[in-house]
């Protein structure tokens, strides 16, 4: 049985424990407000634009000299995974599950026969990937000291990735990520970029008639322009989305830590108190024993 000062001890380190986790909680709360309201922001301009890509490639994609950024290589046997995740822990499984889906995506290409490549985003996706696919990651990404993850920061990633196809280093690229739907929920989301997706199939016949528009000065113009934009908005709207999903998960996440260390205090207190019950307990019966055995 723990002594007394064992238990007194033990106590006062889970109430520290459990200040600090409050402490995070508030923090993550604080900041989740302003990076929700920022992937919020973000999501219909990065749909829309989507969209209006898959609308405006749609005409040139079977052209000859279509761009890259919208058509791809033309061959489908090296595909580079973009895997953002967040540089801290401390937020339950959020990491661990986009980590998860991109293994599962490798492992699904590799048997496929394909090649496969990962550039992370993000200081946890490369810890986790590395334990099984160090090989396969040709770059790492991290936004560790900075406040604020700005639109240029995904500039540049989208001109790593644009560098990289223009090289022919990939054939197909992929964003996997957290997409953000509330405080508890974040999904693992497996995006493609590189070729654009265009609308199929059923896809296409559920759009309906279309209009049709004269671009000035023409399609490939602006598509030029437009489509190194689109990279870096999918990019900086996945980044977007997995820093709310972040604060989501770790303000749940220290919610959960303070709720059971509270737990934990009641219990190390009422076992305090019984310890110390049996100890008082104990003494007097030594002291009635000595008292009648004079």
């Amino acid at each position: 049985m723990a002594s007394l000062k064992d238990l007194r001890g033990r106590i006062n380190s889970v109430k520290n424990t459990r200040k600090i986790t409050q402490a995070m909680k508030m923090v993550a709360a604080a900041k989740l407000r302003r990076a929700q309201a920022q992937a919020e922001a973000a999501r219909p301009y990065a749909e829309r634009m989507e969209a209006i890509l898959a609308s405006l490639g749609a005409a040139v994609a079977s052209a000859p000299g279509a761009p890259q950024l919208l058509v791809g290589t033309g061959a489908d046997r090296v595909h580079l995974l973009v895997v953002v995740t967040a540089d801290r822990g401390l937020a339950g499984a959020f990491n661990t599950n986009v980590g998860r889906l991109a293994r599962a995506r490798i492992r699904a290409l590799e048997a496929e026969g394909k090649v496969v490549k990962v550039l992370t985003v993000g200081r946890k996706g490369a810890a986790y990937l590395k334990r099984e696919f160090a090989s396969r990651i040709v770059g790492e990404i991290t936004f560790m000291g900075k406040k604020r993850v700005e639109f240029t920061d995904a500039e540049a990633v989208a001109v790593r990735v644009t560098e990289m196809l223009e090289a022919g280093e990939f054939d197909v690229c992929s964003l996997i990520y957290n997409r953000f739907r509330n405080v508890i929920t974040q999904i693992p989301t497996d995006q493609r970029l590189i070729p654009t997706p265009l609308p199929e199939g059923e896809a296409a016949a559920a759009v309906g008639p279309q209009a049709l528009y004269e671009y000035e000065p023409g399609e490939e113009a602006i598509l030029a322009t437009l489509l190194p934009r689109n990279l870096a908005i999918q990019i900086y709207r996945a980044v977007l989305e997995s820093t709310a999903g972040f604060y989501g998960s770790q303000m749940t996440a220290m919610d959960n830590a303070t709720r059971n260390a509270g737990d934990m205090i009641n219990k190390l207190t009422l076992n305090y108190n019984r310890t110390r019950q049996a100890n008082i307990t104990r003494e007097l019966i030594e002291i009635i024993s000595g008292a009648e055995a004079l």
